[in-house]
């Protein structure tokens, strides 16, 4: 079943995941940091890959699921690096801490600090069961690039189709 379904189920995930984010944003106000908003983009390229794929009518094509599996080692490589920073193992990116340009004038820097929130990557915004939602993206898109990459195996193995 779940090979039958792979296409709806990597697309489900994505939207589960894309939402649950956006409502964390925007209904319970957790401003999201860089890193977090990076996490964010391998659902949107999924999500828009599916709906190219349905409007194309190529379901059965391997470039769809070769695209996720290239997704979502993008995705694995900024949500580890979030973990990593999040338990101080790695250093963020020079944007993640504060996000304030350099200014000579008190003014323009008291107005950028008035202005924006500042989000620390280091810190975690909310966790469920101990783990953060660094970390419970990095299984999520870690799920997704295993159960891709049985799903490919399975289905364009080349040795299967020659013996055929």
């Amino acid at each position: 079943m779940l090979q039958k379904y792979w296409f709806y189920i990597v697309t489900l995930f994505s939207v589960i995941a894309l939402a649950s984010a956006l409502i964390a944003e925007f209904y319970f106000n957790l401003a999201p940091c860089e890193m977090c908003l990076k996490q964010r983009e391998p659902y949107y390229f999924i999500i828009l890959g599916f709906i190219f794929i349905i409007i194309l009518r190529w379901q059965n094509h391997i470039w769809f699921y070769l695209g996720v599996q290239l997704i979502s080692i993008y995705g694995l490589f900024y949500s580890v690096w979030h973990v990593g920073i999040e338990n101080q193992l790695l250093s963020g990116p020079e944007g993640c801490s504060s996000g304030l340009n350099m200014t000579n004038n008190v003014s323009s820097l008291k107005e950028q600090i008035l202005s924006k929130p500042i989000i620390n990557c280091e810190d975690i915004s909310w966790s469920i069961f101990g783990l953060s939602a660094a970390t419970i993206n990095s299984l999520l898109l870690f799920l997704i690039f295993i159960l891709n990459a049985i799903y490919i195996f399975n289905n364009y193995d080349t040795k299967k189709e020659n013996n055929n």
